[in-house]
């Protein structure tokens, strides 16, 4: 398993009694945050609509969040036996939603055309991709702004077992790999 590091803002100075959003993150602190144009590279602040540099339209932009942990026997007991691999929604939207593990590629993002579409503003819009070669399963982040995790770690790739859980912004998936997988 491959860990990334995660880029961590200084911090502002600004206190823990500051309002929160949905997710706990300090809003004052997220609203500091800056990022950068995808056609130019300039620095934008997050209330930005377009990029003062080039005039390039930020539409759609990738909020971050905090992972949530898992613990894999509970979630096995939660789940039990499945057919085939396969990812089940335990957060997010759509709760026990089955996604099925049965071509060799399967792409995970927001993008409405992804096999496994997450419409949510903490996922990318190609996020990662899980990828099935022979009895064995895995996944890799492809550069999201949140990153994938699988059982709280931060990945770029990692093997799937039966019980992981595998985190896509604000959804947890819980990984099952069926009677005969690992």
């Amino acid at each position: 398993m491959l860990l990334r590091s995660r880029y961590r803002p200084r911090s502002s100075g600004v206190s823990s009694d500051s309002p929160t959003d949905v997710t706990g993150a300090n809003i004052a602190e997220r609203e500091k945050v800056m990022t950068n144009c995808p056609a130019c590279g300039t620095a934008v602040g997050h209330g930005d609509t377009s990029c003062p540099e080039c005039g390039v339209r930020l539409e759609g932009s990738t909020e971050s969040f905090r992972p949530v942990s898992a613990e894999r026997a509970e979630v096995i007991a939660e789940f039990g036996d499945a057919e085939g691999p396969v990812l089940v929604v335990r957060k997010g939207s759509e709760v026990g939603q089955r996604f099925y593990v049965d071509r060799d590629t399967i792409t995970i993002g927001r993008d409405p055309v992804a096999d496994i579409f997450l419409n949510d503003v903490t996922v990318s819009r190609k996020h990662a991709f899980v990828t099935k070669t022979g009895p064995s399963v895995s996944v890799e982040d492809v550069g999201s702004l949140n990153g994938t995790y699988v059982n709280g770690v931060c990945v770029d790739k990692a093997e799937l077992h039966s019980g992981d859980v595998l985190q896509v912004g604000m959804f947890q998936m819980v990984f099952l790999a069926g009677p005969k997988g690992a």
